[in-house]
């Protein structure tokens, strides 16, 4: 998504993806290059930051006719914020469902009725906790978890990394519901929540938990936040309408740089201006993670990947656009049970 995301991946024992680079039309001028191993088979972009960078690389990239994308399979690979009540600094985890947090409506926090639990709320609704009434197509993206899985398995064969400075704040997580933010980091199945906002604090963390249990009709857990996975998915869907990609083939990777609220006695402010630790984990974890999956991909593609790997849940959006009934959405019960 950004400079120190990418370069993680230059000039690595594994491949060299800066053997071709090839120019896009409608890039950003921060990032206009694919960057490709000489047989083409491994190919890396940088979408540039948050939602409308992201959204338009991703769209330029479809329309290239540089690339032939009808098989390949994407790994969405970024930093992000992590909830320690599900994981911890350098953990990596893989998600079945990409939510929209910003599309709501909002009251500042010091102007919200006093009995909203934070000033967020779906939009065309009047109090939190009720399903959006306007729906706009890009609030909840849900792609293959079999896949999720079997590059959840090839990711555990790696070795992450830590250091003394993240065990250190890892400690002051002492909470008993942050058990898994005092943890060593790992690789871990949990949901992400996209927001251009680089929001912190305890509130809001919970604010967004609501959000993602609401969007999901309960079945997503919301763990990671980030800035740009809804927007990716929304471009990659509307490429897979006319055929130029298969949306079966997505893997959305976040490893986790900081948390998104502050160990107890701490302040929210503080927690966000201290400095950032799980920032260089996390990026070389990453890394690490990734390498596995993408060789599993190459390693495995005769025997299995060429033919993909076949979903046992609905893959798409919120409006059922490739087939399907979504389990999430107006009308659908918790848990993911249709009415």
């Amino acid at each position: 998504m950004f400079h120190s995301e990418a370069v993680e991946w230059y000039n690595i024992p594994e491949w060299n993806v800066l053997a071709q680079n090839i120019t896009v039309p409608g890039f950003s001028p921060l990032f206009p290059d694919v960057h490709c191993t000489l047989d083409g088979s491994i190919c890396q972009l940088t979408t540039g930051q948050a939602e409308i960078n992201a959204a338009s690389t991703i769209s330029s990239f479809l329309s290239s006719p540089c690339f032939d994308l009808t098989a390949t399979y994407f790994v969405l690979a970024g930093v992000a914020g992590v909830s320690p009540r599900h994981a911890t600094l350098g953990s990596v985890t893989f998600a079945r469902f990409a939510v929209q947090g910003g599309l709501q409506h909002e009251f500042d926090a010091r102007e919200k009725p006093a009995h909203f639990p934070s000033g967020y709320f779906a939009q065309g609704t009047t109090a939190p906790g009720e399903y959006p009434v306007w729906i706009d197509g890009t609030e909840v993206f849900e792609v293959n978890d079999a896949l999720r899985k079997v590059a959840v398995g090839l990711a555990r064969t790696a070795r992450l990394t830590d250091t003394d400075a993240c065990k250190r704040l890892r400690a002051t997580y002492t909470s008993p519901v942050f058990a898994a933010g005092a943890a060593p980091p790992s690789i871990v199945m949990c949901d992400t929540l996209t927001s251009d906002t680089y929001w912190s604090g305890a509130l809001l963390a919970e604010a967004f938990e609501n959000t993602t249990s609401i969007l999901t009709n309960g079945s997503g857990v919301y763990c990671s936040t980030q800035q740009e996975d809804n927007a990716i998915l929304s471009a990659l869907l509307r490429g897979a309408l006319f055929d130029l990609v298969d949306f079966s083939r997505i893997i959305v990777m976040r490893s986790a740089s900081d948390f998104d609220r502050p160990p107890p006695g701490v302040s929210a402010a503080d927690s966000l201006f201290a400095p950032a630790v799980g920032f260089p984990p996390a990026l070389l974890n990453l890394r690490i993670a990734g390498v596995k999956v993408v060789q599993g991909i190459i390693d495995g593609w005769a025997s299995t990947f060429e033919r993909g790997i076949e979903p046992d849940n609905y893959v798409g959006d919120i409006l059922g656009s490739l087939g399907g009934r979504p389990e999430f959405g107006p009308g659908k019960e918790s848990r993911g049970r249709s009415q």
